[in-house]
């Protein structure tokens, strides 16, 4: 076989495995991917408004070590919360501007929806270590009509962590599948269309 066949067969082959995205299909596929973007724009400016607010409130906080500790640890939060939203800054770069005109264009782009999704439900889950501490400070500050023993102490910690962590799972699994999980549904239905 010389070289020009190897060539030809070589192209053929790619031809063959990177099937093209119709125009009706390309269609069906923005339209998913523009509500995803429109639920990132939205789900940003929510999270500055919150985070605003938070450090507002740890403005007008008294005693000031309480109003350190709370501003640290919101503090803290933006930084976990900066890191998070640049890995879904670049998703929304790349949905933004996605030429979807071949299959595996397509699949390259359902990777990336189920790597942003591990980050999703990690941004959730990483706010655990806040929970313990907010929860410590309350316990710390609050003033109570008589000391709490430490078994008290404890009991409220422990089930307070692991209802919080329930909590923040099960929100951080909700909330991506209304935002975000049905649209990747429907472009993962495409894309097995197109595999067919």
């Amino acid at each position: 076989m010389n070289i020009d066949e190897l060539k030809n067969t070589w192209n053929d082959d790619i031809t063959e495995e990177t099937p093209e995205i119709s125009i009706e299909q390309r269609n069906k596929i923005n339209l998913p991917l523009e509500k995803m973007r429109k639920n990132m724009r939205q789900e940003f400016w929510w999270i500055i408004g919150i985070f605003i607010f938070a450090f507002m409130v740890c403005s007008v906080c008294r005693p000031f070590k309480l109003q350190l500790y709370i501003t640290v640890l919101i503090a803290s939060m933006l930084i976990v919360t900066v890191f998070f939203f640049s890995k879904f800054f670049k998703l929304y770069n790349e949905i933004s501007n996605t030429e979807l005109k071949t299959y595996d264009a397509l699949k390259d782009l359902v990777t990336q929806f189920n790597l942003n999704k591990q980050y999703y439900l990690s941004y959730y889950i990483s706010f655990a270590p806040f929970l313990v501490c907010e929860i410590l400070i309350v316990l710390e500050f609050i003033p109570w009509p008589k000391p709490l023993s430490e078994t008290k102490i404890a009991v409220i910690l422990i089930g307070s962590v692991i209802i919080g962590l329930f909590v923040l799972f099960l929100s951080g699994r909700l909330w991506f599948h209304r935002y975000y999980g049905r649209h990747i549904q429907r472009i993962e239905g495409l894309l097995n269309e197109l595999k067919k």
